[in-house]
């Protein structure tokens, strides 16, 4: 008997050992599966400057893409009804968090998911839009960071006004389906009065709206360009503004670096690293709901010197002085 009670021991301890190598070999095992991210986006390649940026904000926090986070990134070239089929196949191929970059992306995802998370970027007006219901407590499973697009109107106008006193009438020309691009129309309406300026509010659907609109541009216009890249209507005014030599105020650097004269928001690059930092709290178990909308931290005014000699302005020296960067 005593023989037998030490082989069942001797058994039950062996069988206890096993378990815990199994158990410790699963928990090691799914410890090193990597977070699945899907993107989403208008951009016309999938390195977009938000993308670039959650990925080295992810890094810095310790995530390593490859090893603790892989991403899914699917772009649509500008186009806003190929969104919808993108938002689909992400959620249908059950990724950890959905990230995107503006609004037509982000409400497609929105539409597509009530349970997968999703922090956005690019999304001038949040609220207008109707992706959150307040921006301290979001609520549902979305959070992310505003471009400030709305809020940010009369500055970038007012920084035009500075680099070419003459101008009198200003062009805001947008996508007729984007609510943030509407809100921020309005708000250049309610500044235009004050800086004694006309602004004329010009929605499109199509490419040939946009084409009439810009043909009837003339001397002592300006441009002001929305803040996403449905249509590419800010590529579309980027060439016309140099082509006529009719100054535009873009909303982020991007598109000084592409020729543009000047321009006043945030840093696409630095957005992405922006929300990095909410990405990795909610891999790391945080809710969505719990974490409020931020808004961009870095604003940056960039003037493109050369195109500034090439409309025949002189920059004034406070703008030079205010300047994050001079493009030459």
């Amino acid at each position: 008997m005593r023989s037998t009670r030490r082989l069942l021991i001797c058994l039950f301890g062996a069988l206890a050992v096993v378990c815990i190598l199994v158990s410790t070999k699963a928990d090691a095992g799914e410890a090193r599966r990597p977070y699945r991210v899907g993107v989403l986006n208008e951009a016309w390649a999938a390195n977009h400057p938000t993308v670039e940026g959650l990925k080295a904000g992810l890094k810095e926090l310790g995530l390593e893409e490859g090893r603790d986070v892989t991403f899914d990134i699917h772009f649509t070239k500008g186009d806003p009804s190929a969104t919808t089929a993108a938002a689909a196949a992400l959620v249908k191929a059950k990724v950890d968090l959905l990230f995107t970059s503006n609004e037509a992306a982000t409400q497609a995802v929105k539409d597509a998911t009530q349970k997968t998370p999703l922090v956005f970027t690019l999304v001038g007006n949040p609220l207008a839009a109707g992706i959150v219901r307040q921006l301290a407590h979001p609520g549902g499973n979305v959070t992310g960071v505003s471009s400030l697009t709305t809020e940010l109107v009369p500055k970038r106008i007012e920084t035009l006004q500075k680099l070419v006193p003459a101008v009198q009438r200003i062009w805001a020309i947008y996508y007729a389906g984007d609510p943030s691009s509407v809100a921020a129309a309005r708000k250049a309406q309610e500044a235009g009065p004050r800086l004694k300026l006309q602004i004329v509010e010009r929605p499109v659907r199509t490419a040939e709206e946009l084409e009439r609109a810009l043909r009837e541009l003339r001397p002592g216009d300006a441009l002001l360009p929305p803040d996403i890249a449905a249509m590419d209507i800010p590529g579309v005014i980027l060439e016309a503004s140099l082509a006529a030599r009719i100054p535009a105020v873009f909303p982020a650097a991007l598109w000084v670096g592409h020729g543009g004269l000047v321009s006043y928001g945030p840093d696409y690059y630095a957005q992405g690293v922006q929300a990095a930092r909410l990405v990795a709290k909610i891999l790391r178990g945080a809710r969505p709901q719990d974490l409020p909308v931020e808004g961009a931290d870095k604003i940056d005014l960039v003037v493109n010197l050369k195109t500034a000699n090439l409309f025949g302005l002189t920059v004034p020296e406070k703008v030079l002085l205010r300047a994050d960067r001079l493009q030459r």
